[in-house]
């Protein structure tokens, strides 16, 4: 079962996706993890990484499907991987379809957490200020929200054509997110089992 948790930056991914590793045994590929941990490295693509992430701007895909298709030849027994941040383009996306189908598998649900994009801006100026994670700079952040929505909103139409995007509220609780989720998963491996 592959899953995309599809949302702005800050919008909740991470904190969902960690439940389904925990109660699934999925395996979370979140592109903001490996691009921090790329960037602390200290390589020279940690240091190209840094400095795209600092400015605000975008990854370039030829970076992120590295990293993604690194993890998926490494876990070839998984019972499925959450792409959390991933893809954010259209030419992503069909970078992982083919990634996918070369490994004869398929992204089999979208969930699109919906939120609100000035509890997002709070969100993130609160966890900068608790935590200090430079790509979470309320500026930065901004420029990644304004990315994120002129590039990836048509994803939303691809996946729709595809009957694989189911939308949810974002903004609810945590555990009220997670039970839709959980929902929408189980009828995705229903709909598979068939």
């Amino acid at each position: 079962m592959n899953l995309i948790l599809f949302g702005p930056p800050a919008a909740g991914k991470g904190t969902q996706a960690k439940k389904l590793v925990a109660e699934r045994g999925f395996i979370q590929l979140s592109t903001g993890d490996m691009l921090r941990a790329a960037r602390s490295s200290g390589s020279e693509l940690g240091k190209r990484v840094a400095a795209i992430m600092d400015s605000g701007s975008l990854v370039s895909d030829e970076i992120v499907i590295a990293l993604i298709e690194e993890q998926l030849d490494q876990n070839p027994k998984a019972a499925g991987f959450i792409f959390d941040g991933f893809p954010r383009t259209t030419p992503q996306a069909k970078a992982l379809d083919d990634s996918l189908a070369g490994r004869g598998q398929m992204v089999d649900a979208v969930i699109r957490l919906k939120v609100d994009e000035a509890a997002l801006i709070d969100r993130v100026t609160k966890r900068f200020e608790a935590e200090g994670r430079a790509d979470d700079n309320p500026e930065a952040f901004k420029k990644r929200l304004i990315a994120y929505n002129t590039q990836t909103a048509p994803l939303v139409e691809v996946y729709m054509g595809q009957g694989k995007l189911a939308e949810i509220d974002g903004m609810a609780s945590v555990d009220t997110v997670s039970s839709s989720i959980a929902s929408i998963l189980d009828n995705a491996q229903a709909k598979k089992a068939k």
